[in-house]
């Protein structure tokens, strides 16, 4: 995926991506004491064990499923583009190639690049904005799987237009609408997937932010092979659209797997179990003894050991990790937190064991990680800015046929994808300058300079700049550090943002910097309009 966490240190809370920009929109639950791998504690013996890694194995085709229609529809943009310009006919390959006659890039007046991402990262800053009422009113399994069944269908729609011929403003028209809804549905998958996995040890948040990070290069490599076939070009690109069809419907099964596997669900059910108790145990530390209603009382002396329970366990009740919260929810869950961390998690008056502690507030955390949280803005908007809209249109000078086809697809798509895998990766052995914090937005300020630097390369349609670089070679070597270097910042600063506050703010500052994350995708998007414009 493009703008998804990958490194490990992002599993404190699911920032990430780019994501979508991989990016997914709602922090996951903080990790209970005992589930860091590796850890010194040995687990209990009646745990169930994860046969053959089967849980490990979905959890990544998840994270792998959920970041395919970004990452597949940007690395077609050749192929839309293609057929907005060719018009009527469908016989485009999916790497732009036609079989009728070749597209000329100046006739492209969609803007189909800006408004595609657009369009893509909208969603995720809207539904950021309003989680909080959809995610408290439906269901997890609904959403999860309504929203997969959304992506299929969406998927398969645009499979079925490779061989429908239509207008270009009635394709146009159809392919900005499906790659909105085929967000909103991505958005919500994400955040639906992310609050699950929050109860589940921190090493399979890894995997699916892993998964997330090799759908990039997945959907690269799918094109690559497309077009490899030598097939006709129509047949290319309806076997490159099946192909995240079938991807979404193995993760489909994937999923309905997952509470068949004893593993799963002991963690699920153990999730359950400790969730109502928390939140009447965070009342009573908040509001002290004798406050609470009689509802509450009696809910709270049916879990108490000798008193047996007095009526089914409500469902409303566990589904806290599968969904979204507000800042303001994230703000009291968390002070909750801190308070029984306090008492050894045992249900205690504040006022005998000490004070509650102060409840952690949206601007007190920000106050804290500001910077941070300014230089995730700044690494999405000089990203998004550039690309795809700009690196997609670059073409290659070579005079060779067969390269200028491949051109696009490897030193754009894919070049970029595995060296923002790489970037996200070094974050595991080097976070520098974690120690001179105020170094970090100087440094991810020169990357401003990769705007002129690929602008005055050869894109086309240009009207007004010159074209400086002229050589394959210049695009690939600016190529190299702007895609590392988004990489590396994006996961230096969602992992050092959690060490800026204290621990039960941790949760918080990941809220914040999601929303801030979904921002500068947003700005970056908007920003690409105007860049496009002084071509």
């Amino acid at each position: 995926m493009l703008f998804s966490p990958t490194g490990p240190c992002f599993i404190q809370y699911s920032g990430a991506a780019g994501n979508q920009p991989g990016l997914s929109t709602v922090p996951s639950l903080p990790a209970r004491h005992g589930d860091i791998p590796g850890s010194t504690q040995m687990a209990r013996q009646d745990e169930p064990k994860d046969q053959f890694h089967a849980v490990g194995i979905i959890i990544f085709i998840l994270g792998l499923g959920t970041l395919l229609p970004w990452n597949f529809f940007i690395t077609a943009i050749p192929y839309f583009q293609a057929r907005l310009i060719v018009g009527t006919s469908s016989s485009v390959g999916p790497g732009g190639n036609s079989s009728v006659t070749q597209p000329d890039p100046a006739q492209d007046d969609f803007n189909f690049n800006n408004w595609l991402t657009l369009l893509s990262q909208l969603p995720l800053l809207l539904f950021t904005l309003l989680n909080s009422f959809l995610y408290q009113c439906i269901p997890d399994k609904v959403r999860v799987l309504g929203s997969m069944s959304g992506i299929l269908l969406l998927f398969i729609l645009t499979a079925v237009l490779v061989r429908v011929e239509m207008p270009p403003h009635s394709f146009f028209s159809i392919t900005i609408g499906s790659v909105w809804f085929i967000n909103s549905f991505c958005a919500v998958l994400q955040g639906s997937l992310f609050g699950q996995l929050g109860t589940l040890p921190q090493g399979y948040s890894t995997l699916f932010l892993s998964g997330q990070g090799m759908a990039g290069t997945f959907a690269a490599s799918a094109m690559l092979l497309s077009m490899a076939s030598g097939v006709d070009a129509q047949t290319s690109a309806l076997s490159y659209f099946i192909t995240p069809c079938v991807g979404t419907l193995i993760s489909i099964v994937c999923y309905l797997m997952l509470p068949r596997m004893a593993f799963f669900r002991h963690y699920m059910e153990r999730s359950w179990q400790r969730d109502p108790r928390n939140e009447l145990e965070t009342k009573a530390g908040l509001l002290g003894p004798g406050t609470l209603g009689p509802e509450e009382q009696s809910g709270d002396q049916s879990e108490r050991p000798g008193n047996e329970p007095q009526g089914p366990e409500k469902p409303m009740l566990g589904m806290v990790n599968g969904t979204h919260r507000t800042l303001e929810e994230i703000s009291v869950e968390s002070s909750g937190k801190g308070a029984f961390a306090l008492h050894n998690g045992t249900a205690t008056n504040s006022q005998n064991r000490g004070p509650v502690p102060e409840r952690p507030s949206v601007f007190g955390v920000l106050r804290k990680i500001w910077l941070l949280a300014l230089c995730i803005v700044m690494v999405f908007t000089v990203t998004l800015s550039m690309f795809p809209a700009i690196t997609a249109t670059v073409t290659s000078t070579s005079e060779s046929r067969q390269w200028s086809e491949f051109f696009t697809p490897i030193c754009c798509f894919l070049l970029f994808n595995v060296m923002d895998w790489l970037g996200r990766s070094v974050t595991s052995y080097c976070r520098w300058p974690e120690k001179k914090l105020w170094l970090l937005p100087l440094l991810v300020g020169l990357r401003f300079l990769f705007v002129p630097l690929l602008m005055l390369c050869q894109a086309e349609p240009r009207t007004r700049l010159p074209v400086l670089f002229h050589q394959d070679a210049w695009f690939i070597l600016f190529m190299l550090p702007f895609s590392f270097s988004n990489g590396y910042f994006v996961s230096l600063t969602m992992c050092l943002a959690p060490k800026q506050v204290l621990p039960q703010e941790s949760e918080l500052a990941g809220a914040i910097m999601t929303f801030f994350l979904a921002l500068g995708l947003s700005c970056g998007a908007g920003l690409s309009f105007l860049l496009k414009a002084l071509l």
